[in-house]
């Protein structure tokens, strides 16, 4: 007995300081994060530039295995308990985070509500509005390679399913652009036995290629149709358009460089596509083209002078000369940045915005760390006039100034190939924060999302009939012994064997052991960084659910649904906690004011107080004799107390409404009449209901929030205590097994 008291005291203690830790630790995590934001936000880097997630907050869980997936490091932070996009601007597209996500709380959209962006309108099978034309990569609105490769594979797993090769000199398929999405879709195409045609009208690697030299490009590995696994980590441009050419020669691809495609006429399965270089006649069109279409001119006096370029290849042929880079994304500091480091050219950079907020953090930093060692000239807040032979001419704050120059170089980005799209009947449509496919119709969700919906379901009726049966049989075996009175068992034929002590009550508890540490797979799967990404993180949620519900039923019958010892007793306790904070935090959780509705109708409810709290103080100098003393009382009785935990608020807000209540009934002599002083105590009391509403959505929120720090804590305890109360069992000879 003593030798347990001890051991659950050192537990108990062990995890308060756990808890201490947790709590702590998250909170100076929270305040980094928010900070920021607020930062991200005062910066002018508040708004994503391209394809970003959207958290649902109102079936986030806080589990917050999102978080470190990100290849571009800190993206997403934690802000209420709750994931949150805290640099937006860094924001690229990977994805991750969405797979990472066990609830299906994150979506990928394009555009904000405040930032539209024009694309072509595509189906879930990327066919555009003209039937038999389809859209692959950074044209549709998928910019990384990565994301590149993927849609051109799982364009062609379509094609391969509705087409079957053809003949008659007809080419099954043109695949426009040979850049990483024609690179996938040529590879797909002759696996699923495809006729096709690649046509690039400059160089093979596509937007790839104008990269400047020796620019670090992939982020992971992609498996590629008959090549296998294509890149690393990380890999410089030309290293990657090695790996192009690698491909190509192995699978004997024929890319024919140099043609253009101009015009594409004809309809579904009888097309004929016009190039520089003649006709072809094809069943399919694939535009793998690139979003950048042309360079987005700076559209001033002396911009067609020859010194003046829109792209960055080879920076040796700069040096010793005065460069001016004209712009504020990656692309522009990346030019800057490697023009100083690589050459001894002067370099400025000029950008309109006051904050470079549409560039990478890690971009940011090595530009201004030349900046700060006097390698670049930053002109920040300045724009472009003129462009003259020898010199530019920019306006700043403090009025035009003149630059001595010798090159130019724009980094303005592209505009949309739109003419070419709409010359040839793809049409276009705006993107407010929306998914990019999916569904014919907004709200709906993909073919591929309810096939993977109801893959999830038939694993989880599985478990649940697995479950089912488990229970069924542990209860058979016991029907006639379990509802037993304690004292009564003893004279049961079969209490040998099923006690707790017994085979096969000492067998199921060992075996429950088992199942239970096979919970911590989840928290192995979210936290171990080779494990990212195998298997839907959903499935290992929906595992961790399972055990985590049959874990106290099938120690239940372990104990024989009795406790005869403190340690089996807390380690039960702790059993169940872990199971109810795990319940709260997967079911209930989402349901804490903090997404958008819930704001609104916290919003709604501190305005309904302001207003009437407005009212009642400006109508008090009309209807009290002493406006000084009611006054006093009704500030006191309004004021909104300081946020304290959920004990507190429990235990202290009803002694706080019976001091206020003494309060106001204090003052009634001073109202000019009864009338006055009731109207006056019913508007106290319906501000005080109110003002508990409103402290109830904040109390709650933070009562909810340290659902994850107890799940954690008490389930590393529950494994402890378990630890001890194997050692008990062993040290008193329950060591049959071992036998």
């Amino acid at each position: 007995m003593i030798l347990e008291l001890v051991i659950g005291i050192t537990l108990s203690v062990l995890m308060g300081v756990g808890v201490a830790v947790w709590v702590y630790k998250r909170l100076v995590r929270e305040a980094a994060d928010t900070l920021a934001l607020e930062q991200a936000r005062a910066s002018g880097r508040g708004q994503p530039p391209t394809l970003h997630p959207v958290i649902d907050l109102d079936k986030c869980i806080g589990s917050l295995s999102c978080l470190s997936v990100c290849p571009e490091g800190d993206i997403l932070g934690v802000i209420d308990g709750k994931a949150a996009l805290i640099d937006p601007s860094a924001c690229i597209g990977h994805g991750r985070c969405a797979l990472e996500c066990g609830v299906d709380a994150i979506t990928l959209v394009m555009g904000t509500e405040t930032r539209g962006i024009d694309l072509p309108e595509l189906s879930e099978s990327f066919e555009t509005s003209r039937p038999g034309v389809y859209i692959v990569g950074e044209l549709g609105g998928m910019g990384l390679i990565k994301n590149a490769f993927t849609q051109g594979v799982q364009l062609t797993e379509h094609l391969g399913q509705v087409m079957s090769a053809g003949g008659g000199g007809v080419t099954d398929v043109v695949v426009v652009g040979a850049g990483p999405a024609g690179l996938a879709t040529a590879l797909g195409l002759k696996k699923a036995g495809l006729s096709f045609r690649v046509l690039e009208q400059e160089s093979i690697g596509g937007t790839i290629a104008a990269y400047p030299r020796q620019k670090l490009v992939m982020s992971e590995r992609v498996s590629l149709p008959l090549y296998g696994k294509f890149g690393r980590a990380e890999l410089s441009k030309e290293e990657l358009l090695e790996e192009f050419e690698r491909a190509i020669a192995q699978e004997e691809l024929a890319i024919e460089v140099g043609t253009k495609v101009q015009k594409i006429d004809g309809e579904d399965g009888a097309f004929v596509v016009h190039t520089s270089r003649g006709a072809v006649r094809a069943r399919k069109v694939v535009l793998a083209v690139g979003r950048r279409g042309s360079p987005r001119k700076m559209g001033v006096p002396g911009e067609d002078h020859g010194k003046v370029t829109y792209r960055l290849i080879d920076p040796t042929q700069y040096a010793g000369k005065r460069v001016l880079v004209v712009g504020g994304g990656d692309a522009a500091l990346e030019a800057a940045v490697q023009l100083a480091q690589e050459t001894d050219a002067d370099v400025s950079l000029s950008y309109r915005g006051a904050e470079l907020g549409r560039a990478r953090e890690a971009n940011r930093r090595r530009f201004q760390d030349l900046v700060s060692k006097r390698r670049i000239r930053a002109l920040m807040a300045s724009t472009m006039v003129e462009v003259r032979p020898e010199a530019v001419i920019l306006s700043t704050e403090k009025g035009q100034v003149s630059l001595g120059n010798d090159y130019v170089i724009a980094c303005l980005g592209g505009e949309l190939p739109t003419d070419f799209l709409a010359a040839n009947g793809v049409s276009m449509r705006q993107y407010k924060g929306e998914a990019l496919r999916g569904s014919a119709r907004p709200g709906e969700r993909s073919a591929k999302e309810l096939a993977e919906d109801e893959k999830r379901r038939r694993f989880a009726l599985g478990l649940f009939v697995l479950g089912a049966a488990i229970v069924g049989v542990l209860a058979l075996v016991g029907q006639d012994y379990y509802h037993l009175p304690l004292a009564a068992r003893r004279a049961h034929p079969a209490h040998a064997f099923l006690k707790p002590a017994g085979p096969w009550g000492h067998g199921v508890g060992i075996v429950a052991t088992l199942v239970m540490m096979s919970n911590f797979l989840y928290s192995v799967r979210k936290r171990w960084g080779r494990l990212k990404g195998f298997r839907s993180i959903r499935g290992w949620l929906t595992f961790h659910q399972f055990v985590g519900f049959m874990s106290p039923l099938v120690i239940a019958f372990h104990a024989a649904f009795q406790s005869n010892n403190l340690l089996a007793t807390l380690t039960t306790l702790s059993l169940f906690t872990v199971v109810a904070t795990g319940v709260v935090g997967r079911f209930l959780y989402g349901l804490v004011p903090s997404g958008a509705s819930h704001q609104d109708e916290l919003a709604e409810l501190t305005a309904r107080y302001e207003a009437l709290k407005a009212k009642t103080g400006s109508g008090l100098h009309e209807a009290v004799t002493d406006e000084f003393e009611v006054s006093e009382v009704f500030t006191v009785v309004t004021e909104v107390p300081v946020e304290n935990t959920f004990l507190e608020f429990v235990v202290h807000r009803p002694l706080r409404w019976l001091r206020e209540l003494r309060r106001v009934r204090g003052v009634r002599s001073r109202f000019s009449s009864a009338g006055a002083f009731d109207r006056f105590e019913r508007d106290v009391k319906d501000l005080n209901r109110l003002r508990v509403q409103v402290k109830f959505y904040r109390t709650l929120k933070r009562l909810m929030s340290v659902w994850r720090v107890l799940h954690v804590v008490l389930a590393v305890s529950l494994v402890l205590m378990i630890a001890g109360h194997i050692s008990v069992s062993l040290f008193l000879g329950y060591t049959w097994i071992f036998k």
